[in-house]
């Protein structure tokens, strides 16, 4: 992974400023520690910060091709690198790096815009075509990385985070009160946009193209359907275990290539452990496995985690999280994040991959995505029960069935209770409702809205987003199954913006560690949305193909344990006697008043009542919303009062670092390539 920032120029604008380019790579530094590059020219600057993964020597960029008519900046990695490589040598292209990234420039000279559909891999880059001065800006399929953009004047800025937009100085870190709210009704902004006001994401499987009057034109290269394939309807249990772990593995195998060790997250549960365990076939020894601990055994999955490296045969390292850790990372991790979060969760992912950066790994492979793609989650469960118990609403025996979803439950009490089975009932009977899966953990979660300024409230257009949502999913959804549409809608709203954001890369790439899916391998992402619903789930019964998969690589109980959601402690660790002093500061009349994006007397209630009850809390949106609002005065303080200090300490590493000019014909100056120091 890497960090990729730039500007393009309008056809009135001063060439890309040199100095903006430095601002703005410096704040990329965590991403790219081993180097910066520069490409510039009268209408694009491209800057670039390295983390080597593959092609260590000679591999800095931007990166061109032969007659240095196409330049890339580029974040990620190309899995199928070598075999396009071989293809692209046949046809007759010269490569001058054993990179992955010179790669696409080749593959786009040969391809063009089709050469997209043809990378497996996680990426997000910025690709010149310097005769036809026109931009693409790329993202993967799954929008595992990210790059943002903003059109400023007669200038369009873009990197990988928004920080380096706003160091660059055209970009001002106001935010977008719509966009605010949606993270406390939906957990995270649309899939293309930021909490900042005029600052857009790159969508999933999308390419950007620009051209040289600024004007954007979106083109989708990939759409996911999450229907079965009839030829693949009549599967057995044991003939889908069988696809899967053909296609699971080869994903595994490619995903362990890197010019540097490749380690493995171990949470204890079924996904990280099947990919342990074909990683275990795949490499030979020497495999450093990481798993988090926590001290509040309510959370804690350490045994485990422990069995499942002892079977694989892993060097496990082990990091163990308390209040005091958890403490100690948010602020941290909020600020890599660029968004309020609603849980802690993000926290103990963050103290790990410094674990893993601590232990000379750069490179881990990761469990996340089986849960939507096969099916893993409580809110496909949810669906499946409520849909059963309206067609009889007035069944007993089918309300009790929801108590037998939540086996690991925030909301505590007896869950065959009156209360909680009312819980469950709101909308019951709604189920031509496009989001009847959703609809009860979206209303439960916009119950945090109400801690937040009434400007901010009244900004959220609720319909609007679900509307929009509707037209990101693909012709013919209306008529997939319930399950299937369930997993479309949280791939799109949970998978892409919110775990593989908060939880995935930038936790990760905040201490320079590249983390890699398997289950996102589009090889395995196509199968698994082709498979019937009966080897996802059957009853109450998940990931039926995945386990009996498990069941060939791992000790029994490891495909028969049930599914614990991962969660870490959230109000017991930041109120009460032990609260850190960020949470009085943040949480104080003035600072709430200061900031003016929440309601400060419904904050300091509540606050209040934390503090006195020692974090332990009535439900889970209470706590949601105590750390929502937390997390966004915490996002307020480093973009409103903190951002200078932190641009001008980056910077100050960028002096001391060797910056890689490797064209630079601004204007009428000649073309160089040569090494500098930054500063």
């Amino acid at each position: 992974m890497c960090g990729v920032a730039g500007i393009l120029a309008g056809p009135r604008a001063e060439p890309p400023d040199l100095e903006e380019l430095r601002r703005m790579i410096a704040m990329l530094g965590h991403r790219g520690p081993d180097g910066y590059g520069l490409y510039r020219d009268d209408r694009v600057g491209l800057a670039h910060a390295r983390l080597s993964i593959v092609g260590l020597a000679g591999g800095f960029q931007p990166i061109r091709n032969e007659d240095g008519s196409v330049w890339i900046s580029f974040n990620g990695e190309i899995f199928n690198h070598v075999e396009l490589r071989r293809e692209l040598e046949a046809r007759g292209h010269r490569f001058y790096t054993r990179t992955d990234t010179e790669v696409i420039v080749h593959a786009f000279e040969e391809w063009g815009p089709a050469a997209w559909a043809r990378l497996n891999g996680q990426y997000a880059f910025a690709l010149w075509e310097a005769a036809e001065r026109r931009l693409w800006l790329v993202r993967d399929r799954m929008g595992i990385l990210p790059m943002h953009y903003a059109r400023v004047g007669d200038h369009i800025v873009f990197g990988s985070e928004v920080k380096a937009l706003v160091a660059g100085g055209r970009v001002a870190p106001r935010f977008d009160g719509s966009r605010l709210a949606r993270v406390f009704a939906h957990w995270s902004v649309a899939p293309h946009g930021s909490v900042f006001a005029g600052v857009e994401a790159v969508p999933a499987a999308t390419a950007l193209c620009i051209d040289e009057t600024l004007a954007i034109r979106a083109e989708r290269y990939w759409t996911p359907r999450v229907e079965c394939d009839p030829a693949l309807a009549g599967l057995s249990v044991d003939e889908a275990a069988d696809a899967l772990g053909e296609r699971l593995g080869e994903a595994v195998r490619l995903r362990l290539r890197a010019d540097v060790p490749v380690g493995v997250y171990i949470s204890g549960g079924l996904d990280s452990s099947v990919i342990a365990g074909l990683v275990r076939r795949g490499k030979d020894g020497g495999v450093h496995s990481f798993g988090v601990r926590f001290a509040d055994p309510a959370f804690d999955e350490t045994e485990q985690q422990r069995r499942v490296a002892g079977f694989v045969g892993t060097e496990h390292h082990e990091i163990l999280v308390g209040p005091r850790e958890i403490q100690e990372a948010l602020p941290d991790v909020v600020w890599h994040a660029e968004t309020p979060l609603l849980r802690t969760a993000p926290a103990p992912m963050f103290m790990l991959s410094r674990l893993v950066q601590d232990n000379g790994i750069r490179v881990v492979l990761s469990g996340e995505g089986a849960d939507e793609l096969l099916s893993g989650y409580d809110v496909f469960k949810e669906d499946r029960v409520r849909r059963f118990w309206a067609r009889r609403p007035d069944s007993a025996a089918r309300a009790r069935l929801m108590s037998r979803v939540h086996a690991f439950t925030a909301m505590g009490g007896n869950k065959a209770s009156p209360l909680w089975q009312s819980f469950f009932r709101r909308g019951l009977q709604d189920t031509d409702d496009p989001f009847y899966g959703h609809r009860i953990r979206w209303t439960n979660t916009a119950w945090t809205q109400r801690l937040l300024s009434p400007d901010v409230r009244a900004a959220f257009d609720g319909p609007a987003a679900e509307r929009a949502i509707l037209d990101r999913l693909p012709e013919g959804y209306a008529g997939w199954s319930p399950l299937a549409r369930a997993q479309a809608v949280e791939m799109d709203t949970f998978l892409t913006p919110y775990l593989l954001a908060s939880q995935g890369d930038r936790v990760a790439m905040a201490n320079s560690i590249e983390v890699r899916y398997p289950f996102l391998d589009p090889d395995v992402v196509e199968l698994c949305n082709a498979l019937p619903d009966r080897v996802k789930m059957l009853g109450l019964r998940d990931k039926l193909a995945l386990r009996r998969l498990a069941g060939r690589l791992l000790p029994r109980e490891v495909g028969h344990r049930p599914k614990r959601p991962y969660r870490a402690p959230m109000t017991t660790s930041l109120f009460g006697p032990q609260a850190p002093d960020y949470v009085h500061e943040l949480l104080s009349e003035r600072a709430l008043d200061g900031f003016g994006l929440v309601d400060a007397a419904g904050v300091a209630q509540l606050a209040a009542r934390a503090h006195r009850q020692e974090g332990r809390m009535a439900g889970e949106r209470e706590e949601m919303a105590l750390v929502g609002v937390l997390t966004l005065q915490m996002l307020a303080h480093a973009y409103r009062e903190d951002f200078r200090d932190r641009a001008t300490r980056a910077r100050g590493r960028l002096e001391a670092a060797t910056l890689h000019v490797l064209e630079d014909h601004a204007g009428a100056r000649p073309a160089v390539r040569h090494a500098v120091r930054a500063g």
